[in-house]
């Protein structure tokens, strides 16, 4: 292990600084109505983000000055007990059913999603064991299909919650691990091939994915059910124009769009911020990604450098989707746009895990 710099990435700081703040700004203004109107509290939902986000900066400053060597040996115990929880979190009566899948362990609105810390875990693991088995990643029997297996027990596990969104994210973050590791694209190719047939599988098993698959084709064909999120959605981002109406002034968040505060944060920051602000927030994300990947491309070795990549993309897919969900080009799923939206546990362990990016920055070379 070489000598750590002196300080952490600058730009990644900045970047993660400014998307946290605004999305706390956001929050509020997003969910004030909501939260009145259900809790008598309009700062209801902002002071619970604000907590999160403080324990978030709390964990990313731990994680961001311990050496990101500890996470080899923590890897394969961490893998264990979210499978774990994966596995408890289905036994009813144990796990809480939230948005209709049953994903939260906790009591009442305090809870934590196994499936958040599996994300983590996932690409952690994965990074320790690409990085010992280089030699061997190009075989597709040996190389290949036991890290597959392994990914693709904790995908069907998230799929009994059911819960398509994350496990997506999931995937998208650890295939991009093992690609950078030095799989060959003939074989991700064909597996590709088999993947598509299995998701079209889980859409045809499930009429509500069905549902969002003709909506998202067609939004107006059901305006009141299927297609109504995204319909509302659109009609948040389309006033906002250039400009914006102005924070605070957002039409769609009195009841109108279901979620604001959450999935659809980014339809009330186009509508009250228009094109420019929400054009900054993906100026930001872009500068966070960029960093993160110039940190993976000069880190001083493979676990680090495929663990840096699995942070960017879990950071990078979650972003391509919930973005893509709001302005109409992809279906509903489910996911939040990180640091923006309202979340506990996904904020905290994503700030813990942007703090392990931090760290692997201060060994670049």
């Amino acid at each position: 292990m070489v000598k750590a710099r002196s300080a952490p990435d600058v730009w990644m700081i900045v970047s993660i600084s400014c998307i946290l703040a605004i999305g706390l700004v956001m929050v509020y203004s997003a969910s004030a109505v909501l939260a009145f109107h259900e809790f008598g509290d309009k700062y209801y939902y902002v002071k619970r983000q604000s907590i999160f986000a403080v324990l978030g900066i709390a964990s990313m400053l731990v994680t961001m000055n311990a050496d990101y060597g500890i996470w080899k040996k923590w890897s394969r115990p961490a893998l264990f007990i979210c499978f774990g929880l994966l596995v408890i979190v289905l036994i009813p009566g144990i796990g809480v059913v939230r948005g209709g899948a049953r994903s939260w362990l906790g009591i009442s609105s305090l809870g934590i999603q196994p499936s958040e810390f599996m994300k983590l875990a996932m690409v952690i693991f994965l990074a320790k064991m690409l990085s010992e088995k280089q030699q061997t990643v190009t075989l597709f029997t040996k190389g290949l299909l036991p890290p597959l297996g392994i990914l693709g027990a904790a995908f069907a596990l998230i799929m009994l919650q059911p819960d398509l969104g994350t496990g997506a994210v999931m995937v998208g973050a650890s295939l991009l691990v093992i690609y950078t590791a030095g799989a060959r694209m003939a074989h991700l190719a064909s597996l590709a091939m088999l993947g598509v047939a299995g998701f079209v599988g889980l859409i045809l098993a499930a009429p509500y994915r069905m549902q969002r698959i003709t909506a998202f084709m067609d939004p107006w064909a059901d305006p009141l059910g299927a297609g109504y999120q995204i319909i509302q959605s659109l009609y948040a981002i389309g006033p906002g124009g250039l400009v914006g109406l102005g924070l605070g002034m957002s039409r769609q968040k009195f009841n109108y769009l279901p979620e604001p505060q959450t999935d659809f944060i980014f339809s009330i920051v186009s509508e009250e911020l228009g094109f420019i602000g929400g054009g900054a927030i993906i100026l930001l994300f872009a500068i966070l990604l960029w960093r993160g990947m110039r940190t993976a491309i000069s880190a001083p070795d493979t676990f680090g450098s495929l663990l840096a990549v699995g942070i960017v993309g879990i950071v990078a897919v979650q972003v391509f989707i919930n973005i893509g969900v709001v302005i109409g080009m992809l279906p509903v799923t489910g996911i939040t746009l990180p640091l923006v939206s309202y979340g506990g546990s996904s904020l905290t362990l994503l700030l813990t895990a942007l703090g392990i990016l931090l760290n692997i920055s201060r060994y670049s070379r």
